[in-house]
């Protein structure tokens, strides 16, 4: 590998801050949120031009598509975020839980209005690219937009990147599944021209279900372990067309389609279309994130055509548009002051720092079971504390999980939760004059149940 030397030069301050949220996803909303709530001076930045990460960015609608009548959830943030996008018209029921879907677009209008109402400082189209520390204490970040290289200074740093950008950077350890063993990347799109009424007749005919996951032998996509609680509930899981699109030649023998779609409206629209899955992503990679867009903009075409000839309801369907980024789902992990585990997930785990709680719901690595039973375990606040830095928090899909536990907290939803009580966290500390890593943990807890937090 050749290397180039940069050379010196003065960098111009952006702006200095007391709270910098890095990433403007569910998880940096929150965070962002829940610190400007708490009277902290808050800058959220986001590379792209909108909030909302992979509900906006990627169109996944599904905040909470595993909510079903007995499941326990922490509140706070994760509900109200719902509820405001259902307020302003900006979601439908979501067919397969009693959750709300939410439309992809219409949340990038949602998110700027709940940052705007908290006084959240928002900067879009800029990128993290690098760290300033004095010793092991981070003390702000380096920048790259369309205005320049500049620093952004900061008391606390909360990284939201979902890939703990910013932990790597500041030499925070952590680990990293090779990309033979990650969670595949996912190309959404969403079609026109649906004919409703014939789709939803079709699948009342064909009763699709959780059982179906990874079932077809013909077109296998998934090897999934299905909990029996779940086996018999209604999916709207699309498989056997794919199935039938192999074997007429119009899917490539190495391709293997088959998903979920979402939400259709009235006007015919076919919303997050999730039935493309690339696998073998490093997604710190850029020639590998390149090959995952090109390939999956070529898969989801094969798709509609698939759709078009073998699913009633689809025989005029139009692309309508693609996420505006491939979604991913897993890459780095820190290693935190304390790990979720498998142990955690599936009995019930409880910490003394749980900043929030979630439920038994198991989503990804070959394993899927819904929360059908009030179960939920805690979550620790030393999953988001890095070793090695200080003054630094990390939220969302990149903390301190195993691979059994990253399949659950992987979610929007504990990813919400997880940025809620990051925020708390750091505006806690920065009135005590305290680390992060050394913040007053009950009275952050007290502050995230007067927000409404299912806390324990």
């Amino acid at each position: 590998m050749k290397f180039y030397t940069e050379p010196e030069k003065q960098l111009p301050v952006l702006i200095e801050t007391e709270v910098l949220v890095v990433g403007g996803g569910p998880s940096g909303i929150a965070a962002a949120l829940s610190a400007a709530r708490e009277g902290a001076d808050t800058v959220l930045m986001e590379r792209f031009g909108c909030f909302g990460g992979m509900m906006t960015t990627a169109g996944v609608e599904s905040i909470a598509w595993w909510r079903h009548e007995n499941t326990v959830e922490s509140g706070g943030l994760a509900k109200e975020i719902e509820d405001t996008a259902k307020a302003m018209g900006a979601t439908n029921p979501e067919p397969q839980s009693i959750s709300q879907a939410i439309n992809a677009e219409q949340f990038k209008i949602v998110a700027d209005q709940m940052l705007e109402d908290a006084g959240v400082k928002r900067i879009l189209h800029i990128t993290a690219v690098g760290v300033i520390k004095e010793g092991n204490h981070l003390t702000g970040i380096i920048t790259e937009s369309k205005s320049g290289r500049q620093v952004i200074l900061a008391k606390v740093v909360i990284d939201c990147t979902g890939d703990a950008d910013i932990a790597a950077l500041a030499g925070a350890p952590f680990v990293q599944p090779d990309k033979d063993s990650v969670m595949s990347v996912t190309t959404v799109f969403s079609c026109s021209n649906v004919n409703k009424a014939r789709f939803l007749a079709d699948i009342e005919l064909t009763k699709p279900k959780y059982g179906d996951w990874g079932a077809d032998e013909e077109n296998k996509n998934w090897s999934y372990e299905v909990h029996e609680s779940c086996k018999e509930m209604f999916s709207p899981y699309l498989g056997k067309v794919f199935a039938k699109g192999k074997k007429a030649g119009l899917v490539p023998k190495e391709v293997t389609l088959g998903g979920s779609w979402s939400t259709v409206t009235e006007f015919g629209d076919a919303n997050y279309m999730n039935v493309v899955s690339i696998p073998k992503v490093d997604c710190t990679d850029v020639f590998d994130l390149t090959r995952a867009e090109i390939d999956g903009r070529k898969q989801a075409v094969y798709a509609i055509e698939t759709l078009r000839q073998f699913q009633p309801g689809f025989e005029n369907a139009t692309l309508k548009n693609f996420g505006m980024t491939v979604g991913t789902r897993e890459s780095r992990h820190i290693v935190g002051r304390t790990q979720l585990t498998e142990q955690d997930i599936c009995h019930q785990g409880r910490h003394a720092d749980s900043i929030g709680i979630f439920p038994e719901f198991i989503d990804g690595n070959g394993q899927l079971k819904l929360p059908l039973q009030p179960h939920y375990f805690q979550i620790p606040y030393g999953a988001m504390v890095p070793q090695e830095v200080e003054n630094l928090l990390v939220c969302g899909r990149a903390i301190d999980a195993d691979r059994f536990a990253y399949a659950t907290i992987r979610n929007m939803g504990c990813c919400i939760v997880t940025g809620e009580g990051a925020g708390v966290a750091a505006a806690v500390a920065i009135k005590d004059n305290q680390l992060v890593s050394s913040v007053n943990i009950q009275k952050v807890q007290a502050s995230l149940e007067s927000n409404g937090v299912k806390v324990f």
